[in-house]
């Protein structure tokens, strides 16, 4: 067996540098060591981890079946790939001779794996290029076209292969990928040996999972450089706090405005810095601007429910708003999940004539679930019995699995391009304070996950009138006869715009909806001053069956859709009174915004 040389056995490199590659592998081998006994420390005691946690084989197989049962429509497909292989190698042969060709398959526009002009100039990574898109593609779509596949499986299945398809990319490779390859020589190695050592960090972060990082952690601080929009907090129980923030206007809006964000992450995503904070653009148009900053859950909740949920969150703080301000009138924001709560609340607020939100705005949240996109995925008898079997052994399920998921729908932009820039180019990642937000992951608790998962996405019993029963009250979305203002992204691949829009045929008051441009954060968070994206609104006095239908009526308008939403709530937030300032009204303050449950963070 031949040994790995020692570095300062290899003849290109210097005393110092071999010295400093000496220091570098006894660093790995002394954190590789530690690694491996951490683990098999976990393997003692909790035991092997399951083959196949998704539950894909039985797709799979039964998948193949089908696929195999007709064996004649197989084989024209595999001629069909082998005829386009054909007319690469000629084209790849024209090219080694010199000559010029148009190739034979090309990234899709915007696909940043292959911007690196050697994968153009150069012939052999130009073949490597497309024989890995024309495989690809056609694994891609000989997957779509199996007959006999029902519905849900086909999407499972068609989503794990893109999975699949993503991993293989030679950009993901060392010696596949041209800028890799230039980098090993020019460094001598050094950015491979960096990038275990990242890789080890990764490893150390995730306490023996991969952690990959997507920024410079330790740049942002919340309530540093982050989430600094100044207020108070002036409530809090065990599921939130409520944040109260200063007026920026003299003069503000009577009706005050809550905010209820996602428990899935964390609310300053409303306020990552001044220039794109809706939390400060709104106080500077003159709302009095509470929000619930959710609390990062232990074993201690893990038997909150979404009832539990509902009373201390919304409806907690409607209470802590009246004592705060003296009105009792409150219009709401409900963002992602945190909308899919507040369609509920006001349901049920609805059904007990409860009449304290004037106005409801919903961003990018579903409430009729029979299109889910691809989250939808996830959602099928066995994966959700394997997701509870994780929660029942620690009562919640981990902030990185709901990262992770989240992840995979975009996994060349948030898994493969990390993966390539910190263990294979040897970099560090680059601050950006978005996807500080991002990796800043927040738990769930196990009853509240389970009965979110399975009532709303499996079943979708909040859609159907009576199908959900919250504190004895029958949920009907039907009895929502408040204005709504209903934002949807385009190009959302978490709540599809299609999904969102559903919410017209079921709320029974009046509904302005509006489709941004960009998707689940940057539809939302697109402040004018950008000048970026667009919105479409139709103003048509009934909403169509269909998003498609409403589209062919709707006029594009460019820029951010916050002004459109400004003018439509502030004629519904009555008259002007003096701004209040936070902790000088009926709830003195209990600590600076951000407050402390935000600063609770899972993994750095």
């Amino acid at each position: 067996m031949t040994e790995t040389p020692a570095p300062e056995a290899i003849p290109s490199l210097s005393a110092a540098e071999a010295e400093k590659m000496q220091a570098a592998f006894k660093d790995i081998a002394e954190r590789s060591q530690k690694l491996l006994a951490d683990f098999a420390e976990r393997y003692k005691a909790d035991g092997p981890q399951p083959v196949d946690p998704l539950h894909l084989t039985n797709t799979f197989m039964d998948f193949t079946a089908k696929m195999l049962a007709d064996p004649n429509k197989l084989l024209q497909a595999q001629m069909a790939l082998w005829n386009q292989y054909v007319k690469l190698w000629e084209v790849t042969a024209k090219r080694m001779m010199g000559q010029s060709a148009e190739p034979i398959a090309e990234p899709a526009k915007g696909d940043k794996r292959f911007a690196d002009p050697a994968w153009r100039d150069e012939v052999v990574f130009d073949y490597l290029k497309q024989s890995y898109l024309l495989t690809a593609r056609w694994l891609q779509g000989t997957v779509k076209e199996v007959e006999g596949v029902d519905a849900k499986t086909a999407q499972k299945v068609e989503f794990y292969t893109r999975q699949f398809v993503d991993a293989m990319s030679p950009s993901n490779f060392a010696m596949t990928n041209p800028q890799v390859v230039k980098a090993t020589i020019e460094s001598k190695g050094e950015n491979l040996v960096k990038g275990l050592q990242n890789l080890l960090t990764d490893l150390e972060r995730g306490k023996g999972n991969l952690a990959i990082r997507q920024t410079d952690m330790k740049a942002f601080k919340v309530g540093g450089n982050v989430a600094t929009s100044p207020g108070k907090v002036v409530y809090q129980n065990e599921v939130m706090q409520l944040i109260q923030y200063a007026p920026a206007t003299d003069q503000v809006w009577q009706i005050p405005l809550l905010i209820v964000p996602p428990w899935i992450n964390k609310f300053y995503i409303l306020d990552l810095k001044p220039q794109n904070s809706f939390i400060k653009w709104a106080t500077e148009h003159g709302y009095t601007v509470f929000v619930v900053s959710w609390v990062n859950p232990d074993e201690h909740l893990s038997k909150l429910v979404f009832e539990d949920y509902m009373k201390l969150g919304p409806l907690a703080a409607l209470d802590a708003i009246e004592k705060a301000t003296g009105e009792k009138k409150v219009s709401a924001i409900g963002y992602c999940i945190g909308g899919t709560l507040m369609a509920t609340t006001l349901a049920y607020m609805a059904a007990r004539n409860d009449d304290r939100i004037a106005a409801c705005t919903f961003f990018t949240a579903q409430v009729d679930f029979t299109e889910p996109g691809e989250l939808g995925v996830f959602i099928d008898e066995d994966q959700l019995a394997g997701v509870e079997q994780v929660m029942s052994k620690k009562g919640y399920l981990e902030g990185t699995e709901m990262a992770t998921t989240f992840n995979m729908l975009r996994a060349n932009d948030l898994i493969w391009s990390f993966v390539v820039n910190n263990y294979l180019m040897g970099k560090d990642p680059f601050p950006f304070d978005l996807l500080f937000w991002n990796a800043d992951a927040t738990r769930m608790p196990a009853a509240m996950h389970s009965y979110y998962l399975r009532n709303m996405y499996q079943k979708n019993l909040l859609a159907k009138p009576g199908g959900l029963v919250v504190d004895n009250v029958p949920i009907d979305l039907r009895k929502i006869a408040i204005p709504v203002y209903l934002q949807a992204g385009k190009d959302d691949h978490i709540a599809p715009a299609k999904s969102v829009y559903k919410a017209t045929q079921l709320f029974s008051g009046p509904v302005r909806f509006m489709l941004a441009g960009s998707g689940h954060i940057a539809g939302v968070v697109n402040p004018p001053s950008a000048k970026k994206y667009q919105h479409w609104l139709n103003e048509t006095p009934k909403n169509p069956l269909t998003l498609d239908e409403w589209r062919d009526g709707a006029t594009e308008y460019p820029g951010s859709w916050w002004n459109d939403w400004d003018k439509w709530l502030s004629a519904k937030s009555g008259d002007k009174v003096p701004a209040r300032v936070p902790g000088s009204g009926g709830l003195p303050a209990i600590e600076d915004a951000p407050g402390s449950y935000v600063k609770v963070r899972l993994i750095d």
